[in-house]
């Protein structure tokens, strides 16, 4: 009966609306949602089947849909390790060590007392993680590789000085000195002699030949201990063009040294320089003629020769090569008619340092900071990206799971791959408009009371009919 498929109409009408405002409700509370996706109900009829003399009302149905793919505004936020991510794609994200990956764009992440990335829902950043030497390699193809990210995985960094480079000159008008014209006499200068050399110079006690001009190259090593090597010069009586050298560690406590060294050395000899001031590599003798400089480890049982250097036992270091530049770094050593002066020394050790912060660039890269001046590499993020991202299910926390409309993900470096890229300190914002919420409201609520009306007045027509029969 007509009567009746109206009346059933309404009903339908009722159930359409109320679901459009338990929609509309959860939009509003969640309007300052980190990464939330508004709701949207749509309405379509339903039909039944009729004649032309005898029409039956279908009444309507309610489809409500969540607008994953729908970007938000970008926020700027104050902590390093908030992220949003511009362009297509999700973080993945994980309760527990075990359970399912899960899908979110909401990037409030901080880090928790274990050092784990995660966000205000609970979830734990997923990503490739890197190894002892800051590579990462990544693997879309299999989701198992990707593990929490974790933040305390680096404590102190430390790197031991494998490179150092020189950039300085020696006054080729220097004075000759007593020491240097007396060598091979009593009182002139004698690099083997603990009593005549640079490196016993004493300037109270009155022992050692002055230097006429001194280089230090600080070094660190592999413990993040700092170290310092000294390279003294004093001009040659013998030659214009050549300065006598001695290369020491300071405190000579640091090392153990070869035959024929003392008091912290660890080379001695000429470093010859060119007509127009260039040191001169074939006629230099210092370090053997060679630019590498190797130290034994402590307790190493290698015996040492006249160029040997090992660290001292009791400090428990490892060996390390030191490639020296002396003649083809920037500038180099060279022999002027200037005053002698050390314009830089670059070396690329550090010593121990402690963590700072934590820093995410556009790529996901995840880094540490050190207030040495170092950076370690931790991890790279992983964006996951969806054929149907609006097919997407949701699950509590703000996250989604996968689902047969959706389709499967495919993992992807950010910025790669039609990838959207990581915004460090911000953080997307809800989607929710309120006024278009509130106008929702309004025809919402209108909707349901004429529904409701459709029932009173089917049910006035047929209390109608019963009274016919009266």
């Amino acid at each position: 009966m007509s009567i009746n498929s109206a009346m059933l109409a309404g009903v339908t009408g009722l159930t359409a609306n109320a679901s459009a405002l338990a929609a509309t409700s959860d939009n509003i509370a969640n309007v300052n949602t980190v990464g939330y996706k508004r709701n949207q109900t749509i309405f379509s009829n339903l039909v039944t089947a009729a004649s032309t003399q005898n029409y039956n009302a279908g009444g309507v149905k309610a489809n409500t849909s969540q607008y994953v793919s729908q970007q938000g505004l970008l926020q700027s936020s104050t902590s390093p390790t908030d992220l949003a991510i511009s362009g297509q794609g999700f973080f993945v994200t994980t309760q527990t060590a075990s359970s399912p990956r899960l899908f979110a764009r909401a990037g409030s992440f901080s880090v928790d007392n274990l050092g784990y990335l995660k966000n205000s829902s609970g979830l734990y950043l997923q990503g490739w993680a890197a190894d002892t030497d800051g590579e990462i390699t990544s693997d879309p193809s299999n989701i198992n590789l990707l593990k929490p990210i974790n933040v305390s995985t680096v404590g102190g960094a430390a790197g031991q000085t494998t490179i150092a480079s020189v950039d300085a000159n020696l006054n080729a008008s220097q004075t000759i000195s007593a020491a240097s014209a007396a060598v091979g006499g009593s009182d002139g200068y004698d690099a083997t002699s603990t009593t005549m050399s640079m490196a016993v110079y004493d300037a109270a006690g009155g022992t050692g030949v002055k230097p006429d001009f001194t280089v230090t190259i600080p070094l660190s090593d592999s413990q993040g201990g700092a170290r310092s090597m000294e390279i003294d010069f004093l001009k040659s009586d013998a030659a214009p063009k050549e300065w006598y050298a001695e290369a020491r560690i300071v405190p000579a406590s640091d090392v153990e040294t070869g035959t024929g060294l003392h008091d912290g050395q660890i080379s001695t000899g000429i470093v010859a320089f060119t007509p127009d001031g260039r040191m001169d590599v074939a006629n230099t003798t210092l370090f053997g003629g060679g630019t590498a400089l190797d130290f034994l480890a402590s307790g190493d049982s290698t015996s040492l020769g006249t160029t040997g250097v090992k660290w001292a036992t009791d400090l428990g270091i490892s060996s390390q090569s030191v490639s020296l530049s002396l003649a083809s770094a920037a500038g180099g050593l060279t022999q002027l008619n200037t005053p002698s002066i050390v314009q830089s020394v670059n070396t690329n050790g550090t010593a121990f340092g402690n963590l700072t912060s934590i820093n995410i660039d556009n790529a996901g890269k995840v880094t540490a900071a050190f207030d040495n001046g170092v950076t370690r590499t931790i991890a790279q993020v992983a964006i996951a990206t969806f054929p149907n991202p609006n097919g997407l299910k949701a699950v509590s926390g703000d996250s989604y799971s996968v689902s047969l409309n959706s389709g499967t993900y495919n993992l992807k470096v950010p910025g790669t791959g039609g990838a959207g890229q990581i915004d460090p300190s911000s953080l997307e914002a809800s989607t929710v408009d309120l006024s278009q919420e509130f106008a929702s409201l309004i025809t919402t609520q209108r909707a349901y009371s004429a529904s409701s009306k459709i029932i009173t007045t089917a049910d006035q027509m047929l209390q109608d009919l019963i009274n016919i029969i009266r």
